[in-house]
């Protein structure tokens, strides 16, 4: 090949490949290019769009969240929506036993009709609708507080009582209270006739209500529990909501003078019956103080062993099976009770026992013109008995429901709110 004709074939060769590179980058090239990116983002922005028009705008909350622990049993459940309504709510245990609960009118909240157990596993399923009638689904489980891991208040008087003027609120904890703030503020007693009325802690498990002076005859008293989820310890919850009335009576104060050993029994402010007794002998005399009946037994057991009476050989002093009309003064002890087995003579005259009072009656207390059947059928838990003048102390007052025995500046010092 000669030279001239080599230099017109790599002339040809560089036009040639000048036209392919400038065919590479022409703007048709682009434009096809775009279109198809743009025909892959418009299909998957469709794509987007159906779903979203396709998935529910209600929004289902359940409380407590699921895998909580420790979940109060009153009302930590629930199931709310937003943006739409609750159309079925189904609640169960671990092992598949039914919860009831009601749907609010607008079908926007549900909730447990019943209190739940503790130490339970609950579960929930919830479906809710939007204005489309799109459906949410939701579900959760739970367990409740373990009794390890709460407490309650046992509480007396019962709801639905009626008791004498001198009942007090008595709560005893079943483990011990170290946020006694929390607590007492969980806690309110109120009376229909406008009382103060003020706890006072005795201990870390005992919490007693009172006002200054017995409650006004005739009124109600309220005690409402309001202690569900409050941390009485640390890791410790309370459980209890819960709201109790109980009536007071006639105000019955009964004053038992051991110098002169007779008892007189006023009701409303005027003596209705002088009764004559027999208190604690000089070698066990009875308490001094104000005390209130706490139980009634119309005939009950009492042996000496049970409250430190025992002789050389450790059994009791004594050991009476059948006491007629029994009722406890003290938590130690100290009752107001029929006496049989004392001749009449000792009534008025001598005092004898261990440091009960006694009233003269009949083994069997079917007497009813006895005076210990006339007392008790005349008394009623919450009445207030008076002993003056023994050589004993005053009884303390948290020996029984006996909290009267403090002043009232007292009593409110031991409040923690």
């Amino acid at each position: 090949m000669t030279a001239s004709k080599r230099r017109g074939l790599m002339a040809a060769s560089a036009l040639l490949g000048g036209v392919m590179v400038l065919s590479a980058c022409t703007g048709d090239g682009d434009k096809g290019g775009s279109a198809a990116a743009d025909a892959s983002t418009k299909s998957q922005a469709q794509i987007d769009e159906a779903a979203a028009q396709e998935t529910s705008k209600a929004r289902i909350v359940i409380s407590p969240k699921n895998g909580a622990d420790n979940a109060g049993i009153n009302n930590d459940a629930k199931v709310t929506v937003s943006d739409g309504t609750l159309t079925q709510v189904t609640m169960t245990t671990a092992e598949g036993k039914s919860v009831k609960g009601e749907m609010a009118a607008d079908s926007k909240s549900w909730k447990p009709s019943e209190q739940l157990e503790r130490a339970t596993t609950y579960k929930i399923a919830a479906t809710a609708k939007d204005a489309d009638g799109r459906e949410a689904h939701e579900n959760a489980s739970f367990a409740t507080v373990s009794k390890a891991n709460s407490f309650i208040g046992n509480f007396t008087p019962e709801d639905g009582s009626t008791v004498g003027v001198g009942m007090p609120v008595s709560i005893n904890f079943n483990k011990a209270i170290t946020d006694k703030k929390a607590v007492q503020s969980g806690i309110k007693v109120s009376s229909s006739s406008g009382q103060e009325v003020v706890g006072h802690w005795f201990n870390s498990q005992r919490l007693d209500f009172r006002p200054d002076q017995y409650w006004t005859e005739g009124s109600t008293v309220t005690l409402k529990l309001d202690l569900d989820g409050v941390e009485g310890a640390k890791g410790v919850f309370g459980v209890q909501q819960k709201t109790v009335t109980f009536k007071i009576g006639r105000n019955q104060v009964s004053t038992v003078d051991v110098a002169t050993k007779t008892m007189k029994v006023t009701q409303d402010g005027k003596t209705v019956k002088t009764i004559l007794i027999s208190a604690g002998s000089p070698e066990n005399p009875t308490y001094n103080g104000q005390m209130v009946i706490s139980e009634k037994f119309k005939e009950t057991r009492m042996n000496g062993a049970t409250v430190g009476f025992t002789d050389d050989d450790g059994k009791g002093e004594y050991d009476i099976k059948d006491v007629p009309h029994a009722m406890r003064l003290s938590t130690s002890g100290t009752f107001i009770h029929g006496n049989y087995w004392g001749p009449d003579s000792i009534f008025g005259s001598t005092n004898t026992s261990h440091g009960c009072v006694g009233l003269n009656d009949v083994k069997g207390a079917n007497d009813p013109n006895q005076p210990g059947a006339w007392f008790y059928d005349n008394s009623i838990v919450g009445d207030v008995v008076i002993v003056k003048n023994s050589k004993d102390a005053t009884i303390k007052p948290d020996n029984g429901l006996n909290g009267w025995n403090m002043s009232w500046a007292q009593w409110k010092a031991g409040s923690a709110v």
